[in-house]
């Protein structure tokens, strides 16, 4: 029986160390530039990564020590975060479905639509007074400055660059569409006559400005998002896959154990 209370103990130390990565992901979102001035979730994720880390060191606790209401709470606590951390897993995977990213001729790089991404994040950055905010915050990152440590000879070298970051493209230079002349990568001088697009009036060369209350500087934003918000809902998934499997170790362990408990006070009372 005390083997079996050991294995038990063991299980639910290893949940709780499985809590390490999702704690991981949502520090990780949180030094992004992008997800540091949206904030939607990185709190979330690491919420639920601290509550599994508790949950689990309970569930050691009362196993190590053999405390069966302990164990009984942290089986259903713990059930109840694996949900709720698989529905989180399922949820980013829904709203991050549609991309953007259309070509551009002449460009290498491309050019985002706000149209093309899930409308739950749209209304998250349409919230009264949440974009004035966010691009407040944009503005003092390095996103857009970061492109004039990088010398281009020529417009040529400039739009060839394929390595601009959606948030960049988006929010630091006008859209192709709106026909401006290149100056420098931040810089660009207006048409005579420009396009009707209303992000072609907005763009603005001062440094606080750019194109941070265009559209395009949105579906930029949201692009970025979605590459980062992947990566972090595949450690969510796959660490949801593990603490299932451990949690259904654990179950069995458990009873095994409390078996094992009921036989040994049967065997004393016969004797």
């Amino acid at each position: 029986m005390a083997l079996n209370y050991l294995a038990v103990a063991a299980i639910n130390f290893v949940a709780a160390l499985l809590s390490i990565p999702i704690i991981a992901a949502g520090i990780w979102l949180s030094t992004q530039p992008d997800n540091a001035c949206v904030q939607i979730l990185q709190w979330p994720v690491i919420a639920l990564g601290v509550a599994i880390l508790a949950v689990g060191l309970a569930g050691f606790v009362g196993a190590f020590w053999r405390l069966p209401w302990l164990l009984l709470a942290y089986l259903v606590a713990m059930l109840a975060l694996v949900l709720a951390l698989v529905c989180l897993a399922a949820f980013v995977f829904a709203v991050t479905a549609s991309s953007s990213g259309r070509p551009v001729p002449s460009r290498a790089f491309l050019e985002y639509d706000l149209d093309d991404y899930s409308g739950w994040l749209r209304a998250r950055l349409d919230a009264p007074g949440r974009w004035d905010r966010i691009k407040t915050c944009l503005a003092a990152t390095p996103t857009c400055s970061d492109l004039n440590q990088t010398a281009y000879a020529t417009a040529q070298g400039f739009f060839m660059a394929a390595w601009l970051s959606p948030l960049q493209s988006g929010c630091c230079k006008p859209p192709t569409r709106c026909g401006y002349t290149f100056v420098t990568p931040t810089y660009w001088i207006s048409p005579i006559s420009p396009a009707a697009d209303p992000d072609c009036a907005t763009w603005s060369n001062e440094q606080d400005k750019f194109c941070y209350s265009c559209t395009s500087c949105k579906a930029g934003l949201l692009q970025n998002l979605r590459r980062e918000w992947r990566r972090a809902d595949l450690i969510l998934a796959v660490d949801a896959a593990a603490l299932l499997a451990v949690y259904a170790m654990g179950c069995y362990a458990f009873r095994t154990a409390k078996t094992d408990e009921l036989f040994r006070r049967y065997r004393q009372g016969y004797t």
